[in-house]
């Protein structure tokens, strides 16, 4: 199975000037736990709510002045649409991250996969050694 047929399609980015409020409550209405964070058309980073908890609030930071630039992940961890899902879920594993964005073989952003889809289209047997080695760390 290929990445582009596990993925959620259409996924955009936010700039990196946009302020963590707005990132806050964009991934309250969506649902959504992590941002991709695009400049000049490309990719340069990965907001998370975790990135947004560990980083906004450090205790030396106005969390009103913070934006996506401070907080993001990098760099960005990527996987091609017509790669091999589980050639994206050994990327997932070694990093130890639940979402990747997916680009097209023109670079263009194009969705993302989570572990959330992995649980849907993959097999069981690739699900359960995924989540073993993402959560690892919390063993």
């Amino acid at each position: 199975m290929k990445v582009a047929e596990a993925m959620h399609p259409g996924a955009d980015w936010i700039a990196p000037d946009t302020p963590l409020s707005q990132i806050a409550e964009r991934m309250r209405q969506e649902d959504i736990g992590a941002l991709p964070v695009g400049e000049n058309d490309r990719l340069i980073g990965m907001v998370t709510d975790r990135d947004v908890v560990l980083r906004g609030f450090d205790g030396q930071s106005d969390l009103l002045q913070l934006t996506a630039r401070d907080v993001m992940s990098e760099p960005i961890i990527y996987c091609h649409a017509n790669e091999d899902l589980e050639d994206a879920v050994t990327i997932m594993e070694s990093k130890r991250i639940r979402r990747l964005p997916v680009i097209d073989a023109n670079h263009r952003m194009v969705g993302m996969l989570s572990l959330g889809d992995v649980a849907a289209r993959a097999s069981t047997s690739i699900l359960a050694q995924t989540l073993r080695a993402v959560s690892a760390h919390h063993t």
